[in-house]
C-alpha cells in the first residue's frame, strides 16, 4: 500500500508540474550581461514575458540586463531575438556582439564573418580573436534639442554632455528624462558623455532595464556620433570608455548628415553556463 501511494504521488507531481528546465549560457560585453538560449530547435518558443522577467531578475533568477534567443532564419546564419530585462524588445549592440560569439560557439557561422537578422534588420559582424566587430544600421541625421542630442541607433538615445558619472547622478538624470512627458510612453535611453584626452567616456541609463548598465552598445554608438558632430569629423574612429570596459566606434558622415559604415567593436566573453528550473 505504501509503495502504491508513493508511486501515485510521483505520477501526480509529474503531470501537475509546469516547471521547465532551461540550458543557458551567460555572456557579457564590457559588463553588459545577457542570458543566451540556443533556440534553434524551437524549444523555448513559448517563453512568456513573465518568464523572461523571472530569468533576468538578479535576486530571484539568473540575473541579466537582457535575454537573447538564437533562432534559425532562412537566408541568414541566425536570428538574434533580444529582450530587455522587463521583457520589452529592442536592438542591443553589446547583445548583438555577444550573440555572434555564442552563435560561433554553436557552430552556426561558416567563417569569422556572419550575416544575421535582428529586430532592426540585417547586420554583418566579424570575429577578431576575443573581440567582435559589428556593423550597425545606418543612422539618420542627429536631432538637436536645446542642450542635448537624440540619436536612433537601433534604439532611441538621448545624449548630453555631463562629466558627473556617479551611479546616483546617472539614475537621477536618466529617470527624469526617460519618464518625462515626452518620452514616458515609448521610453528613451539616456547617455551622459564626457570628452577626454583620448576619446570619450559614457555612462548610460537604459530603458527596459530601468537602471544604469555598465555599458550600452547602441548608447556608446550614439555618443560617438555626437562626438563626431561636435568635432566636425567626416569619418574616423573614437575610443569609448564605459564603466564595464572599452569599445571603439567608427563612422562615415554623408552629405545629407546621415551616417553609414558605422561599426562597434569590443569584447564578447562567455561567463558561465548552466541549467535553470523555470517555475510555471
Amino acid at each position: 500500500m505504501l509503495n502504491f501511494v508513493k508511486n501515485w504521488y510521483r505520477i501526480f507531481n509529474y503531470f501537475c508540474s509546469t516547471a521547465m528546465t532551461l540550458s543557458f549560457f551567460k555572456y557579457q560585453g564590457t559588463g553588459n550581461d545577457f542570458i543566451m538560449l540556443n533556440n534553434t530547435s524551437g524549444i523555448y518558443d513559448k517563453l512568456s514575458i513573465a518568464d523572461i522577467q523571472q530569468l533576468c531578475d538578479r535576486k530571484f533568477g539568473i540575473g541579466a540586463d537582457g535575454l537573447i534567443s538564437i533562432v534559425l532564419r532562412q537566408g541568414y546564419d541566425f536570428e538574434m531575438v533580444y529582450y530587455n530585462a522587463d521583457g520589452t524588445q529592442s536592438f542591443c549592440g553589446n547583445g548583438a556582439r555577444c550573440a555572434v560569439a555564442f552563435a560561433a560557439k554553436l557552430g552556426l557561422l561558416p567563417s569569422f564573418h556572419t550575416t544575421f537578422l535582428a529586430i532592426d534588420g540585417a547586420h554583418q559582424a566579424w570575429i577578431c580573436e576575443d573581440e567582435v566587430k559589428l556593423k550597425m544600421s545606418d543612422v539618420e541625421p542627429i536631432q538637436y534639442l536645446e542642450n542635448a542630442y537624440v540619436v536612433q541607433t537601433g534604439s532611441p538615445h538621448y545624449v548630453l554632455l555631463d562629466d558627473k558619472h556617479t551611479h546616483e547622478h546617472v539614475l537621477e538624470v536618466g529617470r527624469a528624462i526617460r519618464f518625462n512627458e515626452r518620452y514616458q510612453k515609448e521610453g528613451i535611453n539616456v547617455n551622459l558623455m564626457e570628452m577626454t584626452a583620448d576619446g570619450i567616456q559614457v555612462a548610460t541609463y537604459e530603458r527596459g532595464v530601468e537602471d544604469e548598465t555598465l555599458s550600452c552598445g547602441t548608447g556608446v554608438t550614439a555618443a560617438a556620433l555626437v562626438y563626431a558632430q561636435l568635432q566636425d569629423l567626416q569619418k574616423g574612429a573614437v575610443k569609448v570608455a564605459t564603466k564595464g570596459g572599452h569599445l571603439q566606434v567608427q563612422w562615415q558622415l554623408n552629405a545629407d548628415h546621415s551616417y553609414t559604415e558605422v561599426y562597434l567593436t569590443g569584447p564578447a566573453k562567455l561567463v558561465y553556463n548552466g541549467t535553470y528550473e523555470l517555475e510555471g
